[in-house]
């Protein structure tokens, strides 16, 4: 009898337990869910995004976007943003962590300056730069002319802008990398580390085989978040180039707003945003396993 009055107790409890759930599924299902089922819904329409009525033209908009220039153009950038973007941040937070983890005097301040740029609305962040970077008026080419040389148009140049862009996303949330890396960093025993010095390791050897290894959970978590953040750039390019000169420096983000918003053609819109779900897909499950069996290995 008190077996079975227990179980009800536990029954009862998980029941309880799904109801608390249930706002934040609610939350998932109608502001994440079904947007993203009806955009599917609507990349199958030539809708305009403010008319009443539209047409359903089976896959005409996905061979449209596979024959469109612009696609490729703008997968590729966003690819550079996304990929270039996590590289750069991984390798400079955890060289701000590496040095945060030591006695150094000001530690408490420079983390917060390393960090302080995260907590700046990006499309702000954009324009500061915008304005360090501009062609007229800009700090940069002020420099150059008083130092007697020309100007340069870096936001102009199309070999040169989409970096910019990486440079200035990094800049911004390398800030987080540095946080998770430190938490990772300090979660590492001193033991390991004596231990290898009686053994006469080297710095190099003690982070080859000690500290990489063990921070690989926090590998992991900064290389999805940024793989995810960077390939779904809008703020700081909107900001900076606003996607030109062209569609230069166009994300897939910034191309559907533009295809929305400027050229009315939603459904066009919703197409690439599909074909930009699967990309961050791929990419971030793939790194999220390759990263994870690290962890194993490790």
């Amino acid at each position: 009898m008190a077996v079975s009055t227990k179980k009800i107790g536990k029954t009862k409890q998980n029941s309880s337990l799904w109801w608390m759930y249930l706002p934040a599924l609610l939350f998932v299902v109608f502001f994440i869910v079904y947007p993203f089922l009806n955009g599917i819904r609507i990349s199958f329409t030539n809708w305009n995004g403010f008319s009443q009525t539209f047409d359903y033209i089976g896959f005409r908009q996905y061979i449209r976007m596979f024959t469109d220039p612009d696609t490729w153009t703008v997968v590729r950038n966003t690819l550079i943003y996304g990929i270039g973007s996590t590289i750069f941040q991984n390798i400079l937070g955890l060289a701000y962590a590496l040095l945060l983890n030591q006695s150094i005097h000001f530690k408490a301040l420079t983390r917060t300056i390393v960090y302080l740029p995260v907590i700046i609305s990006p499309l702000i962040m954009g324009y500061i730069w915008y304005f360090f970077f501009s062609y007229q008026g800009g700090a940069l080419n002020d420099v150059l002319i008083a130092l007697g040389l020309e100007r340069i148009n870096v936001l102009g140049n199309i070999d040169i802008n989409i970096w910019i862009i990486v440079f200035v996303n990094t800049f911004q949330f390398v800030g987080i990398a540095m946080i998770i890396y430190l938490a990772g960093l300090q979660s590492v025993s001193r033991d390991f580390y004596e231990a290898a010095e009686i053994d006469g390791a080297s710095s190099f050897q003690k982070f080859k085989n000690i500290t990489f290894p063990l921070l690989m959970p926090s590998i992991t978590i900064n290389m999805v978040i940024n793989i995810i953040g960077g390939l779904k750039l809008f703020d700081v390019i909107i900001s900076l180039t606003g996607g030109g000169p062209g569609n230069s420096s166009q994300s897939m983000s910034t191309f559907m707003y533009d295809l929305y918003f400027a050229r009315e053609d939603a459904g066009y819109a919703a197409t690439q945003g599909v074909l930009m779900m699967i990309i961050i897909l791929i990419l971030s499950l793939s790194a999220l396993i390759y990263f994870r069996r690290k962890e194993v290995e490790a």
